[in-house]
């Protein structure tokens, strides 16, 4: 193949690698469009009060009534029977799970900019539920470190006594970065985004949700109220970025009511179906 065939081609593809990410990019910010929006955004602000008042409601109690005991009760920090939760809690790290949902959107980005037709379809088509699960996990997590800044809640190791109000506002530091738990946003956020994409995966997220929550606890790396107060921020994010998703018809409807349902993707199966030779 002669030389400039290969250039001209290179050229093509980054053209379109760039014109699809600037097109991916550009569909997020521009302006709502479904005509039930609203009843939407209504729909969200009765949910995300009520969660919060009932979520609210649990953090108070637990702070005072169980964050001091749940302590004493769990195993020693360091303990060696402790390994197989201490590699649970990872798979709930915000870095991880952020990195890997990058990762396959950079992947899904150069796969869509080597195809045409229903198989770039298809790519972008997963590529756009990838951007609502890395969105509906930053969104929470930033909000989550802005009140961990503020709260300046030390973890339950801090200052060797089972003290739940030792609070050292805008610290910035590791150890009095307690409140709220990133590992609960990151495993209830993530769990509310994958359930709102594809339902069948609901029963499946909640226990990973749960088991990301509960090793927190195990490890004395957080407070009961902590890990709630994570999920609820976590739950509360997902929920905001999938209205502004659903406001501009992109991976999710809005139904009667206001209600938000997630958008069939393109399959293999359109493929198949459209090979498949007419009849004579």
């Amino acid at each position: 193949m002669p030389a400039h065939v290969g250039i001209g081609s290179s050229s093509n593809y980054l053209a379109s690698l760039l014109t699809l990410v600037r097109l991916s990019l550009a569909q997020l910010v521009r302006a709502p469009s479904h005509s039930r929006r609203a009843e939407a955004a209504r729909r969200l602000a009765r949910h995300t009060l009520l969660i919060t008042a009932m979520a609210g409601a649990a953090i108070v109690v637990l702070m005072y009534g169980l964050d001091a005991r749940e302590i004493g009760l769990m195993p020693p920090r360091g303990t060696a029977g402790l390994w197989p939760v201490r590699i649970l809690t990872e798979l709930g790290k915000d870095a991880y799970v952020l990195l890997a949902l990058a990762g396959m959107l950079l992947i899904v980005a150069l796969g869509s900019a080597a195809v045409r037709g229903i198989s770039r379809t298809q790519w972008l088509s997963f590529g756009l539920r990838l951007q609502f699960l890395f969105f509906a996990l930053l969104v929470p997590l930033l909000a989550g470190e802005m009140i961990k800044w503020i709260a300046g809640r030390g973890r339950p190791f801090v200052g060797g006594n089972a003290d739940p109000f030792n609070f050292a506002p805008f610290a910035g530091t590791e150890a009095y970065a307690s409140f709220p738990s990133a590992h609960a946003i990151t495993g209830f956020a993530l769990a509310f985004a994958v359930a709102a994409v594809w339902p069948r995966a609901r029963a499946a997220m909640i226990v990973y949700a749960l088991l990301i929550g509960i090793s927190r606890l195990v490890l004395l790396a957080h407070h009961p109220s902590d890990v709630v107060a994570g999920a609820l921020i976590g739950v509360v994010g997902a929920m905001a970025v999938r209205y502004w998703f659903a406001a501009r018809r992109l991976a999710f409807a809005i139904g009667r009511g206001g209600e938000i349902v997630p958008l069939r993707s393109a399959s293999w199966r359109v493929k198949r179906v459209a090979r498949r030779p007419s009849a004579p």
